[in-house]
């Protein structure tokens, strides 16, 4: 390995631990994956002859400039899609889209109540994905639940539940979308075979989780919250229902659009976009003709303002820096490291990917697994391949194992106030034993169901 090669390592390193310790440095992830990814490529372009062979001169220089392009373009797609993704959810959260979704969650019973937030939030995650899924479900909660020993255990069971929803669906996490678009697992084949395994994962906790629920709520105001519903929101009810029904529908719709059209799926998610954006402007423009003086405060134009940008550009940091490690050489390396190692056995590989992804931000690391592992024509690495299902599962439920290992554990952790020893004492465990159970229900199906590709 040259010295060159050393120093990008390094500085990749040093950057992955300045992000895994945002938390004591207090400076922001997106802003160190910045200067990761440029530190990275500008190590790169010392001496790109090291890595790229047959051109000298300008030639040299421009063919190392267009592999940069050309990983920024296959990143880009990652990019767009979430930003599409992240701003039909807005459209639909500010307008009062979600309101439904509380109307139907009311129950006496503890343990009904965990079971409705269960499945809620497994198929919930699995349209929109596991961020935003749990903010809506802990906004209702809040309404619905006002003990709050009561709440930590169902927002701990949102956290597994929106990780094991988004894992089977292949618009429900990042990791998911990023191999969906890179195409090394199909919509279908994701779904057929790591649904079963990701209800698994949700399932068992969940039992285990209820036997520390008795009784019934107390105190809930579900009926004069209902009354309540319309109240500061522009639209009315059926036009709520409308833009709901638009947006989730339309994320779903984003497969089948892939297929039908075959081109790649930001295309698709800019097209519900679109026609969600086009409603509520014929909407407005109804309510302006109505009252002059109604505000539009929640139209797209300005709704697009509020997109987390901050997490757009840590993605694209993060991407481009592992897009370095790959066009160096690293990866493939890595790679076959893993596999002499554990004698090519994908099931620990996967495995072990998950449990570090409680720990460290899955987004990279599925980064370099793309990497590191080339699409093979047939078996585990071929496309819908064992490796990569068992990926897709492992990277998304795995970080349910810790608080801190997914956006939606972050997320809650902060909202319901959840300390890091708590959920560590009262709920890893629980919700190491749904991983596994998944990854050996995955193993009864791919063994007995389904075959790998041959």
């Amino acid at each position: 390995m040259s010295s060159l090669t050393i120093a990008i390592v390094v500085v990749f390193v040093l950057g992955y631990l300045f992000i895994a310790l945002e938390s004591i440095t207090k400076v922001n992830k997106a802003a160190v994956a910045l200067l990761m990814f440029v530190a990275c490529w500008a190590l790169f372009m010392i001496n790109p002859g090291s890595y790229i062979s047959g051109f000298t001169g300008n030639e040299l220089v421009n063919e190392a400039c267009n592999a940069i392009e050309r990983h920024l373009g296959s990143t880009s797609t990652t990019l767009f899609f979430l930003m599409g993704a992240m701003t039909i959810v807005e459209i639909v959260d500010q307008n009062g889209g979600f309101n439904w979704v509380q109307s139907r969650m009311f129950t006496k019973s503890k343990r009904g109540m965990l079971w409705k937030i269960a499945f809620m939030t497994f198929f919930l995650s699995a349209i929109l994905d596991n961020l935003t899924t749990s903010i809506v479900m802990i906004m209702i909660l809040r309404k619905l639940v006002h003990e709050h020993k009561d709440r930590i255990i169902y927002a701990s069971l949102v956290i597994i539940a929106a990780n094991a929803g988004g894992a089977f669906s292949p618009i429900g996490d990042v990791t998911t979308i990023m191999l969906w678009n890179k195409g090394v697992i199909t919509a279908l084949g994701v779904i057929s075979e790591v649904f079963i395994p990701s209800v698994v994962s949700l399932v068992i906790p969940a039992l285990i989780l209820q036997t520390q629920l008795k009784g019934e709520l107390i105190d809930n105001n579900v009926v004069a919250n209902d009354k309540r519903e319309g109240e500061g929101l522009d639209f009315s009810s059926i036009e709520r229902k409308v833009i709901f029904f638009i947006g989730v529908g339309g994320l779903m719709f984003v497969p089948v659009f892939k297929s039908l059209t075959n081109l790649p799926p930001f295309i698709g998610i800019l097209f519900v976009l679109g026609v969600l954006w086009t409603i509520t402007e014929v909407f407005y423009h109804r309510l302006h003709k109505i009252n002059s003086e109604v505000t539009f405060q929640k139209r797209v134009s300005n709704l697009l303002s509020r997109i987390d940008m901050t997490t757009i550009l840590f993605f694209l940091g993060i991407l481009m820096a592992v897009a370095c490690l790959e066009e160096v050489g690293i990866l493939t390396s890595l790679g076959s490291t893993l596999n002499t190692t554990f004698n090519g056995n994908h099931y620990f590989v996967t495995g072990i990917i998950g449990v570090v992804s409680s720990i460290v931000d899955n987004v990279p690391l599925v980064a370099g697994c793309m990497g590191m592992y080339p699409i093979a024509p047939t078996g585990d690495i071929a496309v819908d391949g064992l490796f990569w299902q068992l990926l897709a599962y492992c990277a998304g439920v795995g970080g349910s194992i810790l608080i801190i290992g997914s956006a939606a554990g972050v997320v809650v952790m902060g909202l319901e106030k959840i300390t890091f020893g708590w959920y560590m004492k009262k709920v890893s465990w629980i919700a190491f034993i749904g991983y596994i159970a998944g990854i050996f229900s995955y193993w009864l199906i791919r063994t007995y169901l389904f075959t790998a590709p041959l």
